[in-house]
């Protein structure tokens, strides 16, 4: 069975510039794929190049194994969601939503049974007779939403189609995508530089910076092994520790010692990773850093630090010690008792630790 999309060699060029670098990516019918990176890094433009709004200057681009480079968009079997809702001012919202289907010829029957469906599953049964000027931005994303779903296409796209809504309303909205996804059992593409968003919606995330791709995995591939310090740095809030050590074979295991200002290095004993170069950056996720008291293992090791800054954030309570040259996070317990000044025996969980070469940033273990 052919893949739902496949990007073969992708390359894009503005004039001299080359703004997507040999993009390959594959997935199956049914999966959720979001591009995620920082302002800048191409994913909206790759998300053109797919649906065949940007021209691309070398490579292919297949939708349910049809070549579909030179295909223009309309035929290319595909829907989009876009930040700015476009919807039309004068038309009603059951007009928005079923105006595709009257242009490309649809009977009236069938138009009317899909609005009916897709106001169900929106929820918008009761603004079908008004106008977007008379619905919020939520209600409006929904619209846009729905005249999207009502065209059952191969492909849906979405272009960073939160980024609008204010906090609460993207928390919802993104709910719904979700059981959309679920209930449906659609193939989309889905683009955002919110971190959270990418992890919390996808079945695939690919990870991009300057046009190139960084790493492809599932979310908790990403998470739990970063390819490199970009992956590790970007993806996670607060997000991962990465601290300059130097590691020493020690014996059965590896001694990691970590500078500290105005005290002793903290010195940690490493028995899973025994190949390491003496210059390392060493990674810790900050719930992977706990109060001794609260964690035991094989691969948890205890060292008193002092503690810097505390950061109460409901559920959490975030605690900073300084290490390496730089502000560690450690995610606590709401009802830690840790105070600035105050010297605390953390426990660092080894068994999750990520190890980076410096110069190059690439993973190590």
């Amino acid at each position: 069975m052919s893949p739902i999309l496949k990007v073969k060699n992708l390359v894009k060029n503005f004039g001299s510039t080359e703004v997507l670098k040999d993009i390959n990516i594959s997935i199956e019918s049914g999966d959720f794929l979001v591009l995620v990176g920082p302002s800048g890094c191409g994913k909206s433009t790759l998300l053109n190049c797919i649906a065949g709004l940007e021209p691309i200057s070398a490579g292919e681009v297949f939708i349910d194994g049809r070549n579909m480079t030179d295909v223009s968009p309309k035929d290319r079997d595909i829907a989009m969601v876009f930040q700015s809702y476009a919807l039309y001012p004068t038309m009603s919202v059951a007009k928005n939503i079923t105006f595709g289907m009257k242009v490309r010829g649809v009977d009236t029957e069938t138009q009317k049974r899909k609005l009916a469906e897709v106001a169900r599953q929106l929820q918008i049964e009761p603004e079908l007779n008004r106008r977007p000027g008379q619905l919020s931005g939520g209600q409006r994303q929904r619209v846009a939403m729905g005249r999207a779903l009502v065209r059952d296409p191969k492909l849906f796209l979405f272009d960073e189609p939160l980024s609008n809504l204010d906090a609460k309303l993207r928390v919802e909205m993104r709910t719904e995508i979700k059981r959309l996804h679920h209930d449906l059992g659609a193939s989309m593409v889905y683009v955002t530089h919110d971190q959270i968003e990418a992890m919390t919606l996808a079945t695939t995330i690919v990870v991009m910076k300057s046009g190139v791709i960084q790493q492809i995995g599932t979310p908790a591939e990403i998470y739990g092994r970063p390819q490199n310090l970009f992956v590790a740095d970007f993806m996670g809030s607060p997000a991962m520790n990465l601290i300059k050590a130097k590691a020493t074979k020690n014996g059965a295991g590896t001694k990691i010692e970590i500078s500290r200002e105005n005290s002793a290095p903290l010195i940690l004993t490493d028995t899973q990773n025994t190949n390491l170069p003496e210059n390392v950056i060493l990674g810790l996720r900050p719930e992977d850093i706990a109060e001794a008291s609260m964690r035991s293992g094989p691969q948890v090791q205890t060292a008193t630090c002092l503690v810097d800054i505390v950061e109460p954030a409901g559920a959490d309570t975030y605690v900073m010690s300084k290490l390496g040259g730089k502000e560690v996070t450690a995610r606590l317990h709401a009802e830690t008792g840790a105070q600035p000044g105050q010297l605390l025996e953390f426990a660092f969980d080894l068994g999750k630790v990520s190890y980076f070469e410096p110069e190059t940033g690439q993973r190590l273990n």
